[in-house]
This record gives C-alpha cells, structure tokens and sequence, in this order.
C-alpha cells in the first residue's frame, strides 16, 4: 500500500469549515496520505514517529502551501482546439456559437482525446484535480468514451457529462442540424455510459453525468425523459441556464416563462441537479434554486469574455444556493487555470457590488442615509470565500463528499504552491492564503490526485507535454480548414 507524506507546510489551509473564515488554517504542519485517503493531518511536530518512517514518498513542502485539489464544475474540453480563433473572439454567446458549430462539426476521436488531456494538464498544472467536461457535439464517430480515456491516462478526476443537441435551426434551435443527434440515440447511448463507467464509492475516479445542452439546443421531452433516466441509474443532471440576454429572452418566447420557470416545470431543480452560468437568474429563482438546493457553476471568466454580465453570487451563496467554480470552455474564457478563475470570481464580485445601485438606508437615529456600490459595507467576496467556491463548494455542486476540504478519511487531492517565488514577494508573508488570489496567478508546485503525484516539481509526470502540445496544435490547424476557416 502506497503511503505519502507532506511534510512541514509553510500553512495548510484546510477548508474543513462551512463558513470559509472558520476553516483550520496550519502552519507548518504536515499531511500523511495512505494509498489514496488522507490518514493524519496536523502539526508537523505532533506526526507519529511511525507514520514519518512509513512514508514511501516525502514531499518537502517548507516554504509551500497546502490546498485542497480544487474542483471545476464547468467545462467544454474539446474547444481548446478553437481558442482565439479568428471572427469570434469579440461576439456574444450566440453569434460566438453559430460561428464555431461549422468548425467543431470537424471534430475526430483523436481531436477529442488529445484536447481532453490538452485541458486537463492545464488544469492539474493550476491545482485542480478534479474536473467535469460538458461534450455536447458528437460528428465523424467521437463518443464520450474518448474523453473518458483521456482523463485516466493523464490522472485527473473526472465527472463525464453525456451532453447532447436534438433540436437543429429546422426546428427553431440555434445549432446547424447537422451536428444534432436522434433523442431515442442519446437516451440509449447515455445509459450505455452510465452502466459501463458510472462509480458511485468513495473515491471514485470516475463519475457520468447527464447532461442536455441547453434550452435552445433540446426538447423539453428530452429534458424530461433525461432527467428521468439519471434518476432511475442515481447520477446527477447537468445544463446550461440564463446565460446571457439572449438565452433569457429565448426561454421568455419559445417557452413562455423564465429560465428557472422552465428548469422547474422539466423537473430540473434538485440537489442532484446544477446549471451553469444563471447569470440573469432573478430572486425567484433564485429562491426556486435555494428552497431546492440546485447547484450552480459559475463561470467568471466566460461571463467576461462573452460579455454575458455578473452572475448575483453574493445573492445566491447567502440565500443557500451550492456554487463551485466552472473555467467553461477553453474557447470562450481561452484558459483553463482554476487559481485565475477564482480570482476572477473574486474581483468581478467586487466589480458588481460597485456598481450596485444606490441604497437608502434607516439609520437607528431615524435618519434616512444613501450608500453607494462599496460603501454598503463588507467586501462582496473575500479571497478564502473565493477559494472555497473553487474546492468545497464545487466538491458540493458535483455531489462529492469525500473531496473539496482536507481531513482524515477524505480523498487525497492536494495542490501545494511556492510561496517563495517572485510573484508571492511581500504577499506570503503576511497572508499565504490570500496572496494565492490577490498577487499574480500561480502554477502549482505539486498536485496530488488519489494519493498519486501527477504534478511534481511544477512538471506533468503522466504525460509528455512536448509531443502533446504539438500534435494538439496539429489538429487544431486542421479542424480549423476543415470548415475552410
């Protein structure tokens, strides 16, 4: 049995608290990993003599910090074949979709397997160990099974959304038809998936998911009847909602109703449901999401890049909502680097509470008092509420009870950063934790996914990079002339 020791942390911040200001915060302390749990966690000087002479591999972490594996809830792994392509990059969600469906109709096997690992070494590089992948297009062959194989070559945790498109422009849907598939299809083959590579235990390294693409891409039966199969196998629901304007006046006209309207009447709310984006969720759906406990993605970056508008986190983290973090996909945010992304979160939340309308306020005294954007009080975000969207909170979107926090009994996925480079200097030494999203965005140091070292020394040990990055960009010329682009 494979043992492992992290031995004197600079600071282990643990996130074993709901409230993010409360979780236990080490310093120079220590993690003992046996085969892929976490068995001992605390001070370096209280470690068990036994447990030090046992450890097979002892990481030096002085001078670092401990982290919980951080967890993406949202993405689209295929596009980084089509990130800054050229006649999108300034569009709006749907002008931006209708100009990479011709492309994307390329799509190969091969395409497919080597952007998964493409977008997953940049994800385990920035100390994220576990990710969801939202593949929705499926021409010339490519099956989720493509990704799937991609994730346990490289060594990454993985939840495997079955995406899927049925309702082609003929139809009033916004993707070209040739790229939509049959439901009787999809229904059949989602299950297919769920029953070959579903894990529901204790550090499962593999999860399926079921996941229609959005309201302008699907039928409601599809919705309903999709919902109705993820259910009946125990695996969670997935899609995209109230996006942008656009996605928001689409509901309001083909369906009659609100996008949250419309999750509730397809029997898409639930703790075993999150959307991505709800960026124009209003407070009655947000109220629909809270009284249900349906997950949220939000996805800062994409929301910038496609100028869709600020997600109401704050409103939706303090009515009860679950949020995690979603880097969503490497064409529209074009990166993949999950400690940016909770930066992102971090300041765009700030962003929006400065521009908050002015309030009226009754002072105790009876006097009635304006406040503008930030004089309203506390910080919108803070860096730890920010981070903890990026572990425990997408541990909790995506139903996971043994990731998103350090504890004994929980997975051991660990990302430790540098403090002693240039971009943490006059920053660690004051707040380690904070410096991680105020100073410049790091690469991880190590990441640890199950107790195996995927990340060390800042290099990728599963795969070679060089090779990979090549024949990506190989592929990415040629899926790019294959639309004659």
């Amino acid at each position: 049995m494979s043992t492992l020791l992290i031995h004197n942390a600079d600071c282990i911040a643990t996130f074993d608290h709901p409230e993010p200001s409360k979780g236990r915060e080490l310093r120079n302390a220590s993690i003992f990993v046996r085969h892929n749990r976490i068995e001992w966690l605390g001070a370096a000087t209280e470690l068990p003599p036994a447990l030090r002479q046992s450890a097979a591999e002892v990481i030096d972490a002085r001078g670092h910090l401990v982290l919980p594996g951080l967890v993406n809830t949202h993405h689209h792994m295929f596009q980084s074949l089509t990130r800054a392509i050229p006649g999108v990059q300034d569009a709006e969600l749907f002008a931006w979709l209708r100009g990479l469906y011709p492309i994307w109709a390329g799509l190969t096997p091969e395409m497919v397997q080597v952007s998964t690992q493409v977008a997953m070494a940049e994800l385990l590089l920035s100390g994220c160990t576990t990710s969801s992948d939202h593949l929705y297009i499926y021409p010339n062959g490519v099956r989720l099974d493509d990704s799937i194989e991609a994730a346990r070559a490289i060594g990454m945790r993985f939840v495997a959304t079955r995406g899927s498109m049925s309702v082609g422009q003929s139809q009033g849907g916004l993707p070209p038809d040739r790229v939509v598939e049959d439901e009787a299809f999809i229904l059949k083959d989602t299950q297919r998936l769920i029953e070959t590579y579903h894990d529901a235990g204790h550090g499962a390294m593999v999860q399926v998911a079921v996941a229609p693409c959005s309201p302008f891409s699907v039928s409601r039966d599809l919705m309903r009847e999709s919902a109705a199969l993820a259910r009946a196998h125990g695996v969670r629901l997935h899609t995209h909602l109230a996006e942008n304007d656009h996605d928001l006046a689409y509901s309001r006209e083909r369906f009659n109703c609100t996008p949250a309207e419309y999750a509730q009447d397809l029997g898409w709310l639930g703790e075993d449901v999150w959307h991505a984006h709800c960026v124009k969720l209003d407070d009655a759906g947000i109220s629909l999401f809270a009284a249900t406990r349906t997950g949220v993605a939000h996805c800062p970056c994409s929301n910038m890049r496609l100028a869709s508008g600020i997600a109401p986190v704050r409103r939706l983290i303090d009515a009860g909502v679950p949020v995690g973090l979603g880097v969503d996909g490497s064409a529209s945010n074009d990166a993949a680097h999950m400690v940016n992304e909770a930066r992102q979160a971090l300041l765009l939340a700030r962003v929006g509470r400065a521009l908050a309308p002015p309030e009226t306020r009754t002072a105790a005294d009876g006097r009635r008092q304006t406040f503008f954007g930030c004089d309203l009080g506390p910080a919108e975000m803070t860096a730890r509420d920010a981070l903890a969207l990026a572990t425990r909170g997408g541990a909790q979107v995506l139903g996971r009870r043994d990731i998103g926090h350090l504890a004994p009994g929980m997975c051991a996925d660990l990302a430790l950063f540098d403090l002693r480079t240039l971009a943490f200097a006059g920053g660690a030494v004051h707040d380690p934790v904070g410096a991680l999203l105020l100073c410049a965005s790091p690469q991880a140091a190590w990441t640890v996914v199950n107790g195996r070292v995927v990340v060390r020394e800042g290099r990728l040990t599963t795969v070679d990079l060089g090779p990979l990055i090549e024949r990506h960009n190989r592929l990415a010329v040629t899926l790019a002339q294959s639309d004659g682009f």
